[in-house]
This record gives C-alpha cells, structure tokens and sequence, in this order.
C-alpha cells in the first residue's frame, strides 16, 4: 500500500502540468514568518507551483535554529510533496555546534535540490539609535564590557556566529540574545533592547529602505545591488567574512526523476524575471545553482563554520 501511494505521488509531479492541479506541495520553512527564509520559500513557491501544475504551501515550523522545520521535512516520503527551503544555519552550522544534541543532522537527512540566491550579511542598528558607524558600536562595546547587545535567530544561527566572529576578531566582550528568528530580534532593535545585528540584507532590507534601521557595513567583501553605498565590515574588521545563501531541499531518497523534475522548475523560474527581481528586491543577490553545486557549497561551509565553532567554542543550548 505504501509503494503503491509513493507510486502515485510520482506520478502527479512527473505528469504534465495540467493534470496536476488539484496537487499540493508543502514548502517548510524553519523561521519566523517575515524573514529571509520565509520570504525565499513564498517567492520560490510561487513561481514553482504553476510550472509544476501544482499548488505550492508554505508552512512555517520554528525552532532550534531551523532544524525542527528539517527534520519534519526529512522524515517526509520522498515523493516531491514536502520540500525545504534550506538556508546556510541548519544545514551547515547547526551539526557543528558542540554538544549538539540533534533530531538528526539536516546536512545529512536532506538532499540539495537547487541553490536561488546569496546574501550579503548587514550589520544593522535602529536609525534613531545612538550608532552612525560600526567604530561608534565597537568604541561602546570598549566601554561597557559585555553590555552591548547583539541579536541573532538563535543559539547557534548564522547571526550568532557573525557575532562571535565580530567578538573574536575584536576582542570585545558582548553580549549575545538570541530569538526565534530574525524578525521578533529586529523588532528589539527597533525598540532600543538590542543593540546591532549582523543578519541577511533580506531579512531587514524594507526596513532599512523604509529608513527605521540604519546599515553600517556588509559582511562580505561584495556590493550590494540594492544597496550599493554599503561599505564591507572587513575594511573596519580586517578577515571578517560572511555570506548567506538560500536554497530549495527535500528529502533524501527523492527519486532522481522527480529531483529533476524540481530542478528544472526552479531552473525555469530564475530564468524569469519575476522571481529574480523579488529576491533581489530583498536584499538578496540570485543565483541559480543546480543540486550538485548546491551539495558542494553546503560541505565547504560546514567545514568553515566548524573551524569558528571550535575557536570560539560556542555551544548548543
């Protein structure tokens, strides 16, 4: 029985689009609604569904750093009807942290199906805040040991390590609250709880556009096309590198056909011009990469952030 309906689901993804319209696949995000995950997996979901015949759903499962939304993902059937937006936190820092106590490893449990974009890392803080240049941020964190604070997604996330690498090539204390996602962490800032935030342009571009957050510097060496007078963090904090990237995973298992299948809706949409033009109108710089190039970008990262996990030695909560 249960081939038989695994048969079935592959045979409504693999059939032309038109008979498939009743269909509905699952896009699982592991983040609060509103941030850079969550706007990927609807942008992304919206532009697959028609070339796919089928009905696109986002669903939103938080937690521990993205790894709940994974793991519900990956003990999914591999018929190409869950799929997760998997961004760099869960796949390729989660597992490293140390004494990590994990459902599973996403790095492992899911299978790449393409890559749509990267993300220059901002560093951000509230406009009507005191801070107008990083150096203002570092001289107050040279004052107040331990007293300035900065937010993250949680324990363990990209905006967490981007912290502790900014203590680390400082040697500034400060300290770190960390939040389930980016969003709830941005509105603290805007309310003068936390101090700055180093996180994906996506998930604070419209504020920073609308004139509510200020951005001090990228975490990369690259420009941003939105953003273009953002100056790189390393030039104020020499060696400091971060880039994000988003991307489209299912379980592992999916059948080949049906991974190409995926691929190639994806393909297709990045082709396009709307949903190019969303990602980058968010902060985001597109890129489509196929599920190989993908897969290969995910292990040099574990192997990088690992390197910071041990250095700094930032542990699972």
């Amino acid at each position: 029985m249960r081939h038989a309906a695994l048969a079935l689901a592959l045979g409504w993804l693999l059939a032309a689009p038109a008979a498939a319209q009743e269909r509905t696949i699952r896009m699982v995000s592991g983040y609060a609604a509103g941030g850079a995950s969550d706007l990927v997996a609807r942008f992304a979901a919206e532009a697959m569904g028609p070339l796919l015949g089928a009905r696109v759903v986002v669903e939103n499962r938080t937690g521990a750093n993205g790894v709940i939304g994974a793991a519900e993902v990956a003990r999914s059937a591999p018929d190409g009807n869950t799929l997760y937006q998997c961004p760099m936190s869960p796949l390729a820092i989660a597992p490293q942290l140390l004494g990590a106590s994990l459902p599973l490893d996403p790095g492992e449990a899911l299978a790449p199906v393409a890559n749509l974009a990267l993300s220059s890392y901002g560093f951000v803080v509230a406009a009507r805040g005191p801070y107008a240049r990083v150096q203002d941020v570092l001289a107050a964190a040279r004052a107040r040991p331990g007293q300035v604070i900065f937010g993250s997604a949680g324990v363990g996330s990209a905006q967490h390590l981007s912290g502790e690498l900014l203590k680390q090539k400082t040697g500034l204390e400060m300290l770190h609250i960390p939040y389930r996602g980016a969003t709830p962490a941005v509105v603290d800032i805007l309310g003068g709880r936390v101090d700055f935030m180093i996180t994906n342009l996506a998930d604070v571009a419209r504020q920073v556009q609308d004139g509510t957050l200020r951005l001090l510097a990228l975490g990369d060496a690259g420009r941003s096309p939105v953003f273009p007078d953002a100056r790189p963090l390393a030039e104020i904090v020499p060696g400091f590198d971060v880039t994000g990237w988003f991307g489209i995973c299912a379980p592992r298992g999916l059948p080949p056909e049906v991974a190409d299948r995926l691929e190639a809706a994806l393909r297709e949409a990045m082709a396009g011009e709307a949903l190019p033009k969303r990602l980058a109108e968010n902060g985001l710089t597109p890129l489509f990469e196929d599920a190989a190039a993908l897969g290969r970008r995910i292990e040099a990262d574990r192997r990088t952030w690992r390197e910071v996990i041990r250095a700094v030695g930032v542990r699972a909560e």
